[in-house]
C-alpha cells in the first residue's frame, strides 16, 4: 500500500485525491491547501483525509510514501525538490518546472535520493493516443509527413501562466511520445487579447527529426471546446478527437500518388489523390488519470523508474515550451533547441 499526501486542492488536486483513494494499492492520508474552503470541501468528500494549511505536515509525516504536487505551476520546482529531499517519491503535475535547468536538477536529485519522480503528462496514458503510437510504429501510415493539433475552449482562464504553458504541455508531450523525440527547432506567435500580461492563444510550429512538421494551436478564447490531432502519412491519415462520441480514432485510407504521366512542358509528374474507406477502430473506455495513477504506484512499489512521463520527458517538454515562449517573445523568430 502506497500512502499519499496531496499538495494543492484546486483544479486537479481533488481528482488526484479521488484516484489515489480509489485504487487498491494506495490511499491518501493527508492533503494541504492554503484555501480553507478547499480544505473543507475535500474533507466533506473524503472524511478520512487530514486537511492542513501547511504542506510541511505532509513532508514531516513518516507514514507518507509519495507526494502528489498539484499546486500552481510556479511552485512545482520548490515543492518537488523539498519533497524529494524529505525522502518522498513525487508525482508532479505538468509542467514539471518553468525552467529546463530546474527540471534537470530535479531529475538528478531524484536519482541521487533513489526516489521516483514522474510528471502528469496524462494524455500519454489515453488509449486513443497509445493507439496512435502503435499505428505509427506499425508502418501502416507510411512515412509521417506532418501533424497538427488543436486544443481550444472559452476558458477556463488562468492567472499564473499563459495559454501556452497551461495547454501546450499536453500536445508537446503527446508528439514527443508519438515521435520518440523532442523538436529540433520551433517558431511561434502568441496574442494577448484579454489583458496585457498573458497570451490567451498561441500558434506554434515545431520541427521534429525526419523532417516532420507539427503545428500546435492552443487558446482560451475560442467558441468551441476542441481536443483534436491530425497526423498525415504518405499511405494513410488519422484523426484523434477526444470528444467524439462515435469513437476517438478515424483512420483514413487516403494518400497522394504520382502518376507515370509526364508533363513535357513543365517536367513534373501529375499528383492524384486516392480516396479509400474510413475506419473507426474500437478503443476501449478507460480513465487516463486512473491508468496514470496506477502506473506511478506500480513504479513506486517496484522501485523502478518510469519509462513514460519520467523526469527526462518532463525536462524535454519544459525545454520545448521555453523555446516556444522565446520565439513568441521575438515575434516568431525561429529558435533552435540544443540537443543535450
Amino acid at each position: 500500500m502506497v500512502t499519499f499526501g496531496v499538495i494543492g486542492c484546486g483544479h486537479w488536486g481533488p481528482n488526484h485525491i479521488r484516484i489515489f483513494s480509489s485504487l487498491p494499492d494506495s490511499k491518501v492520508k493527508r492533503c494541504a491547501d492554503l484555501n480553507e474552503e478547499r480544505r473543507k470541501a475535500v474533507q466533506g468528500a473524503y472524511p478520512e483525509v487530514i486537511a492542513s494549511g501547511d504542506y510541511r505536515d505532509i513532508l514531516n509525516d513518516a507514514e507518507i510514501d509519495a507526494v502528489c504536487v498539484s499546486s500552481p505551476t510556479n511552485t512545482h520546482y520548490a515543492l518537488t525538490k523539498e519533497a524529494i529531499q524529505a525522502g518522498k517519491h513525487v508525482f508532479c503535475e505538468k509542467p514539471l518546472t518553468l525552467r529546463p535547468e530546474e527540471s534537470l536538477e530535479l531529475k538528478h536529485l531524484a536519482a541521487e535520493k533513489q526516489k521516483i519522480l514522474m510528471v502528469g503528462h496524462v494524455f500519454v496514458f489515453n488509449k486513443g493516443i497509445t493507439y496512435l503510437k502503435e499505428l505509427i510504429a506499425s508502418g501502416e501510415m507510411g512515412v509521417i509527413q506532418y501533424a497538427h493539433s488543436e486544443r481550444t475552449n472559452l476558458g477556463p482562464f488562468r492567472y499564473d501562466v499563459n495559454a501556452l504553458w497551461d495547454l501546450a504541455p499536453h500536445d508537446v508531450s503527446i508528439f514527443n511520445y508519438l515521435f520518440d523525440s523532442s523538436p529540433v527547432n520551433v517558431s511561434a506567435r502568441g496574442h494577448k487579447c484579454l489583458g496585457p500580461s498573458l497570451e490567451d492563444l498561441a500558434f506554434a510550429a515545431l520541427e521534429y527529426p525526419n523532417n516532420i512538421l507539427v503545428n500546435i494551436h492552443v487558446s482560451w478564447l475560442d467558441p468551441r471546446k476542441v481536443r483534436q490531432i491530425t497526423i498525415v502519412g504518405d499511405k494513410k491519415m488519422v484523426i484523434w478527437d477526444d470528444l467524439d462520441q462515435m469513437g476517438p480514432i478515424k483512420l483514413y485510407d487516403k494518400h497522394v500518388e504520382r502518376t507515370s504521366t509526364f508533363y513535357e512542358t513543365y517536367g513534373e509528374f501529375q499528383l492524384l489523390s486516392r480516396e479509400g474507406s474510413i475506419t473507426i477502430p474500437h478503443i476501449g473506455v478507460q480513465e487516463p488519470l486512473k491508468v496514470q495513477g496506477q502506473y506511478f504506484i506500480d513504479r513506486v512499489r517496484r522501485g523502478e523508474n518510469p519509462d513514460i512521463a519520467d523526469a527526462a520527458k518532463g525536462y524535454d517538454v519544459v525545454k520545448t515550451l521555453c523555446a516556444v515562449q522565446q520565439s513568441m517573445n521575438q515575434n516568431g523568430n525561429p529558435v533552435v533547441i540544443e540537443v543535450q
